[in-house]
């Protein structure tokens, strides 16, 4: 990551309020959790999108993201699903309105052509990184 990605990156943490994480798990021994609460902890406001559970971490969880946003303005859109699967989250990031400010595939997520559609939309995307280990990066 150049410095000008790092500088536009942390400020779009700075200004960003709440994170749906999409996938989180209520297992706190699972990386989505371990994740979400370091968000939590951090200041953000969490909205679990898991359509298994009513709610993660004292927050109503969501089926979709499209759900979660009908009552959340979402900045991030956090995604902890296998690559396979992250496209058709992405797509339904970038039709939210209005759409998130970023959106984050974790680490060992990747799908590159879901990176070029959220480009074409104007979203900034981060893939294959951890949104707690940056953060972590960036406010030190």
């Amino acid at each position: 990551m150049t410095p000008s990605e790092q500088e536009e990156l942390r400020g779009l943490l700075q200004r960003a309020r709440t994170i749906a994480v999409v996938g989180l798990s209520p297992n706190p021994m699972r990386p989505s959790n371990s994740v979400a609460r370091y968000l939590q902890r951090s200041g953000y406001t969490i909205v679990p999108v898991n359509p298994g559970h009513d709610a993660i971490l004292g927050e109503k969880s969501y089926r979709t993201l499209s759900d979660a946003a009908r009552e959340h303005a979402i900045d991030i859109v956090d995604v902890f699903r296998r690559s396979e699967l992250a496209g058709a989250v992405v797509d339904e990031a970038i039709a939210l309105r209005p759409a998130p400010q970023l959106i984050w595939l974790q680490q060992g997520v990747v799908d590159v052509t879901a990176q070029a559609r959220a480009a074409k939309a104007g979203i900034p995307f981060v893939m294959d990184h951890c949104l707690a280990i940056e953060h972590r990066h960036l406010e030190a």
